[in-house]
């Protein structure tokens, strides 16, 4: 087997990452690559074995390939001081021969004594903030909503930038009308006639209600006079009938009695 080479698998990444949470199991993967014609057996160690569970924590690369090894780091019930963790991981490889299995892996074949070429990698523990969970799709955003919420093609502005921008600037609109000072001429004055305009559209509404009420009662007046005038006007015209149709009977009868006279 060739042992010329110093570094029998590539590792990655050299840090391990844990987005770190308070009682609850985190992992993270590194990859081993065996970029060698041999078949090279690995183990695992850690300075902190009863705090990290690796799987598996020994066994064997083939020629040009990879293998991942998970690392689980078991629940915490307290974060460390500022974030900062100092374990350590070491990766430790050595040739081996073809036949051998992940079983036949042990440590005393990475030790001085075993006469082997050990390759050893140090990897260090970086604990980061969990991921922010994502933020909630808003309804209408879905596809086949209504186009309302967005602009005209080829826009860059977006929809909630322009509608922050609108509400912010009606909040300093509103702030710069109560920031004023109230002995302001200016402001007292337009205070006054805002009052003054108010309290005539209230009179003028008053009183074109007033006149409407007062026309209304007059035109039934006229219509209630209208109607005893034409009563009066029939009451008229029938007595006047009767009169003349007597005295056309008395004018008759005397005719005839002055006619009956004269004949005798």
């Amino acid at each position: 087997m060739g042992s010329d080479s110093k570094e029998l698998l590539g590792i990655e990444p050299l840090e391990l990452r844990f987005p770190f949470e308070t009682k609850k199991q985190i992992s993270c993967s590194m990859q081993l690559a065996n970029r060698t014609d041999d078949y090279i057996g690995f183990k695992v160690k850690t300075t902190s074995p009863k705090k990290y569970c690796v799987r598996p924590n020994s066994g064997i690369v083939p020629p040009r390939s990879t293998s991942d090894v998970i690392v689980t780091m078991q629940e915490q019930k307290e974060a460390p001081p500022d974030m900062q963790c100092k374990d350590k991981f070491l990766v430790q490889s050595v040739m081996v021969a073809e036949d051998t299995s992940a079983k036949d892996i042990t440590g005393d074949m990475f030790t001085k004594k075993s006469g082997n070429v050990v390759d050893e990698v140090k990897l260090r523990v970086v604990y980061v903030p969990p991921p922010k969970p994502p933020s909630p799709v808003r309804e209408g955003s879905e596809e086949g909503s209504s186009p309302r919420h967005s602009l005209s093609d080829g826009s860059n502005l977006n929809y909630q930038e322009v509608r922050s921008a609108n509400i912010t600037a009606w909040f300093n609109s509103q702030e710069m009308q109560t920031t004023r000072e109230p002995d302001d001429p200016l402001s007292l004055a337009a205070v006054k006639s805002q009052k003054d305009q108010e309290g005539f559209t209230s009179e003028t509404s008053a009183l074109i209600s007033k006149l409407t009420e007062e026309r209304n009662s007059a035109i039934q007046q006229n219509n209630k006079l209208r109607q005893e005038l034409d009563l009066v006007r029939r009451e008229l015209s029938k007595q006047n009938g009767g009169f003349s149709f007597a005295v056309v009977a008395a004018i008759a009868l005397l005719g005839i009695l002055l006619g009956f006279i004269m004949k005798r």
